[in-house]
């Protein structure tokens, strides 16, 4: 990894404590969904993205939602936690996603889509496992703000945004410009954040699940077909979901139970 990452990454902040305190409720098994929202509920701009996330077309409530207690209640405690993560992490590192041919608000978007797929997939599979894979795919893709903002100091950002435009191998992109991966990059902004080991192995094998532990190869491998079928700069185009779906086929899953969420999301995402 090159130093210039690697110093980004040590000199990352801290958390803050409305995340700290919001992991704090999750992790206690006495804590219900009344004791998250009164925690968020002191933090606007937490607030505002979870109102936002609570009232877009890919979660289909319904009706609009109008306080944190309601949206709290909906998404439940461990896709809350996940939306209010991602949510502050992107703030943190300080989102210019130039050099990838796409803004900020998009890559939040595709982001939150990641996470949606994984949750209505995994969710007709194994329950348990959807909610792990939840905020891993939510956060994934974090690594990239790290390579962008370094791509940008190096001058680069221009042959690697032509590079990256089109192309359906981004983690090669990234390798040839900073020798590393964004689910590499990933990893260790969660290990340096404190999280636990086979949430940032799930991370780090994502581009590359077969040479994963046995442990946590289901969950790479998963997390690798999501972000085939969503990459940032194309997402569901037609390209993508023919290797997501050719991927998820050669590893064993079924192809059609992915489809019919495939075709889920896009019909919720063209009525909006």
């Amino acid at each position: 990894m090159k130093s210039s990452i690697i110093e980004s990454i040590k000199a990352l902040p801290p958390l803050s404590k409305t995340i700290i305190d919001i992991n704090r409720v999750y992790a206690d098994e006495e804590s219900g969904v009344g004791d998250l929202a009164k925690v968020i509920a002191g933090d606007p701009m937490i607030v505002a993205n979870l109102l936002k996330n609570a009232n877009s077309p890919l979660y289909g409530f319904g009706r609009e939602i109008r306080n944190v207690a309601q949206a709290v209640s909906l998404f439940g405690m461990s896709m809350t936690r996940s939306i209010a993560l991602g949510n502050s992490v992107r703030n943190l590192l300080n989102v210019d996603m130039q050099p990838y041919g796409i803004t900020s608000e998009k890559f939040a978007e595709v982001s939150s889509m990641q996470a949606t797929l994984v949750r209505k997939w995994y969710s007709k599979i194994d329950k348990q496992k959807a909610d792990k894979l939840y905020l891993a795919a939510f956060l994934q893709e974090t690594g990239k703000i790290l390579i962008a903002s370094d791509v940008i100091q190096e001058d680069e950002d221009v042959s690697f945004q032509s590079e990256a435009e089109h192309s359906n191998n981004l983690a090669q992109v990234e390798k040839a410009y900073v020798d590393v991966t964004s689910a590499e990059v990933t990893a260790e902004v969660f290990e340096h954040w404190g999280f636990s080991k086979e949430f940032v192995k799930m991370i780090q094998y994502a581009d590359n699940p077969s040479a994963a532990p046995d442990e946590i190869k289901e969950y790479a491998t998963a997390l690798n077909i999501v972000k085939t079928l969503l990459p940032i700069n194309n997402p569901f185009s037609e390209q993508a979901i023919n290797f997501g779906l050719r991927r998820a086929n050669d590893v064993g899953y079924d192809e059609n139970l992915l489809q019919e969420t495939i075709d889920d999301m896009l019909e919720a995402m063209k009525d909006s």
